[in-house]
């Protein structure tokens, strides 16, 4: 199991998913501005090398996260954590991923992405014996972005659609745009990046089933793009590819929002481990 995940993460940080190159493409061809267009055709380009030769589209890999659904009847739930700490050490090896695990106390680097409560693994046990994990390789400049909100309940969605907005446009091309921007709403502070981060493993063009909601995402994504940011903070009509809101409810007196932001480089794979077998997909 240690090689197919292995193979989960090559796939997440060699290969863009479908639907963010779409998104991508669709860009390049609506947009005016040559330079966004130059900086559009490269971002493909890069997308299209690290496909044919099987290299990393960026030489930020990320900080290694992972999105576990662990049913409590499978037979290998007290192995998965060692899995994914051998698979991370090897894949750091042979993909070969940029060693980002350093230890903020002393600034060293551990040299295998491997330390002290990394990679990060989110837990989350459900019925039945499936375990579906998220490879979710996060880039340092987009992470740079992320940012916590603690609104008043009476600033609302228009605080959340303002919060949003500002923090993108402070940040410019930092985080290396169009990004995709996920956003949790509600829960506690903790729960509220939790969420958004977790929002940014849906496909780009999914909608909410909410639509409360998902009219949220439209008019952030509207309000982004209107910012004239553009790819690679360098003008443009394309700042975001994509907005995504997941939700809990709050406490009566607090309105957490976090926002996590994605680059370009969507980086993403998922694996099941059923009792049939593994399967391994974007």
């Amino acid at each position: 199991m240690i090689n197919e995940l292995v193979e989960a993460i090559r796939l997440a940080v060699t290969r863009i998913p479908d639907d963010t190159v779409s998104a991508l493409r669709r860009a390049y061809e609506e947009e005016e501005n040559p330079i966004a267009r130059f900086n559009l055709e490269n971002i493909l380009k890069a997308i299209e090398i690290g496909r044919e030769e099987r290299i990393p589209v960026c030489q930020d890999t990320g900080a290694l996260t992972f999105f576990v659904e662990a049913g409590i009847k499978s037979p290998y739930l007290g192995k998965i954590r060692e899995w994914i700490l051998q698979a991370s050490m090897m894949a750091t090896e042979e993909v070969p991923l940029r060693p980002n695990a350093v230890d903020p106390l002393t600034g060293k680097n551990s040299g295998n992405n491997i330390g002290w409560m990394v990679p990060i693994i989110h837990w989350e046990l459900v019925e039945g014996d499936k375990i579906r994990i998220a490879v979710f390789p996060k880039g340092g400049g987009s992470e740079n972005c992320s940012a916590l909100a603690m609104l008043t309940p009476a600033e609302g969605l228009e605080g959340v659609k303002r919060f949003v907005i500002e923090r993108v446009k402070a940040c410019g091309g930092k985080p290396c745009p169009p990004v995709i921007l996920g956003v949790g709403i509600g829960g506690s502070a903790d729960l509220a990046i939790k969420l958004a981060k977790k929002a940014l493993l849906r496909p780009i063009g999914e909608r909410h089933p909410d639509e409360r909601i998902a009219r949220l995402e439209e008019d952030i994504l509207e309000g982004v793009n209107s910012l004239g940011i553009g790819p690679m903070g360098m003008g443009g009509k394309t700042t975001a590819l994509d907005v995504k809101i997941e939700y809990a409810h709050r406490h009566p007196a607090s309105f957490p929002v976090g926002l996590v932001v994605q680059c370009w480089a969507n980086r993403r794979a998922f694996l099941e481990i059923t009792p049939g077998g593994v399967r391994i997909w974007q």
